[in-house]
């Protein structure tokens, strides 16, 4: 009986599986085939229903939906193809986007980022893909990739111990996400707690898929940069500002 239960669960979730897949192949380059992410979301979806605990009191769909997106992330990063100065080309455009963002008070466009940062406006487009890449996938692997740095700004001798740690980056990212515009919020949630498609916010919110991710960038580099206690005056004067963007 549990057996046939946990096929349906599986039946029932494959739509989601596929779903979180085909969201992120678009940003992919073309060598990445679409089966092989479904494969490996597959695979973890077994694997997660399978291990999942209703004692611990977690959600299933959020329980799967994490190892999920987890295993396509580590499939990509097995089988990535990016140049070596890709990272430092995706840290100088967030850090483009967010300095003219409250300069221009709007998103860039990808030539004014390619001014901004001396690079091609082909480096840049490639560095907002990997952004918007990880930004699909994990939202802590996007906000947390610089952990050692932040680590090293806690003043301590001893490094902090994985609580103490996760602890610290809780507290921050509640600060941080209070700071957002009220159309930022509700992105993130959209994102990242009802799960939800870059297709499917736009759809509710009234603007285009492209929008939604230029939000969403913003949203994200503003609580990345104020986790990690970079710019905390701008952060706030960002916060303060009134003006919703279209």
């Amino acid at each position: 009986m549990y057996k046939t239960s946990e096929e349906d669960i599986i039946k029932e979730m494959l739509p989601t599986v596929k779903r979180i897949a085909s969201d992120l192949i678009h940003n992919l380059p073309k060598n990445v085939e679409l089966d092989d992410l479904v494969q490996e979301g597959v695979l973890a979806l077994i694997s997660a229903v399978r291990r999942y605990d209703p004692k611990r009191g977690t959600n299933l769909h959020a329980f799967v939906v994490k190892r999920v997106k987890g295993a396509m992330y580590d499939y990509l990063r097995r089988i990535d193809w990016m140049p070596r100065n890709l990272r430092h080309n995706v840290k100088q455009v967030e850090k483009a986007v967010y300095e003219l963002e409250y300069r221009l008070n709007r998103y860039p466009t990808i030539e004014e980022i390619a001014l901004h940062t001396g690079m091609t406006s082909n480096e840049v487009k490639r560095a907002l893909d990997e952004t918007v890449r990880k930004q699909l996938l994990r939202l802590d692997e996007f906000l947390y990739e610089d952990f050692d740095s932040f680590a090293d700004n806690l003043g301590g001798e001893d490094e902090p111990s994985e609580s103490a740690f996760k602890e610290i980056i809780s507290e921050k990212l509640a600060e941080a996400i209070k700071n957002l515009l009220p159309r930022e919020q509700l992105v993130l949630s959209l994102r990242f707690e009802q799960d939800l498609s870059l297709k499917e916010i736009g759809l509710i919110i009234g603007v285009s898929e492209s929008r939604v991710s230029q939000i969403l960038s913003s949203a994200l580099l503003k609580i990345k940069r104020y986790v990690l206690g970079e710019d905390d005056d701008n952060t706030n004067r960002s916060s303060n500002c009134n003006c919703e963007r279209n």
